[in-house]
């Protein structure tokens, strides 16, 4: 028999394809005013914590295996050890490569519902106030598809603020996930059956890959030339080395 060319075009769309799949599950606040609804997940809990590394060189960010996953790994001993050497510029590099925390939620977002269930993803402070208003029991459960209620977010950058900030009101009545506008039950089992799984959407790296990853930045900053701070292997030693520092994460 021989190879079923229909079946290996399919396996070629999935990989290119793969790429696009998560970028189009992830939804961003744009600035002024959206109405979005958090959506239920199965497991009760629609709110997930990830720590992530960020400014490793040129490579996105990635899942800390030591926060997330209680694995050890060599960039999470090697800000230990900068932190430990206590001097400006180790400190300054330790919190340029520290895991910084983030915040993900599925919503559906009003006017955009054909786009179906996507992920929010937001900082500590949002997360604070979507606590608040999940505990308060005048609102009850936000999330239930029946009664649940809309929040109205409001997204920009405040005159003289460095970064965008984020405010969310609840609407003062109730309204069901979908209406007969939306699609009715019908489309809401659809929704919720198509949540995006979380545990598809962020890189994942083994401790060697990490390993790798940070010998090529280290070693890039050797060969970058300029001003000498301390840099250190995964062993304990320290060479003299030059460094370039990004801005810490938006967050």
């Amino acid at each position: 028999m021989g190879i079923d060319l229909s079946k290996m075009r399919a396996k070629l769309d999935a990989l290119q394809n793969r790429g696009q799949k998560k970028d189009s599950a992830f939804w961003k606040p744009q600035d002024g005013e959206q109405t979005i609804r958090i959506v239920p997940t199965p497991d009760g809990d629609p709110f997930k914590e990830y720590w992530f590394h960020y400014n490793l060189g040129k490579n996105p960010g990635f899942l800390s295996p030591k926060r997330n996953f209680g694995i050890d790994d060599p960039l999470n001993d090697f800000v230990r050890q900068l932190f430990n050497e206590g001097t400006d510029d180790s400190i300054k590099m330790a919190k340029n490569l520290m895991a910084r925390q983030r915040f993900f939620a599925p919503v559906l977002v009003r006017g955009e519902e054909d786009k179906g269930v996507r992920i929010w993803g937001f900082g500590k402070m949002a997360y604070q106030e979507l606590l608040n208003l999940v505990l308060n029991p005048e609102y009850g459960d936000i999330t239930d598809v029946e009664t649940g209620t809309d929040l109205v977010l409001k997204y920009g950058k405040p005159p003289g603020a460095q970064f965008p900030q984020t405010s969310l009101t609840p609407r003062r009545r109730t309204s069901p996930l979908c209406d007969d506008a939306v699609g009715g039950p019908d489309k809401c089992a659809d929704l919720l059956d198509n949540i995006p799984g979380f545990d598809d959407l962020f890189t994942r790296k083994t401790p060697e890959e990490i390993q790798v990853m940070l010998d090529e930045w280290l070693s890039g900053e050797e060969d970058s030339g300029g001003e000498e701070v301390v840099k250190y292997d995964n062993k304990g030693s320290t060479s003299s080395v030059d460094s370039a520092f990004n801005d810490l994460m938006n967050a």
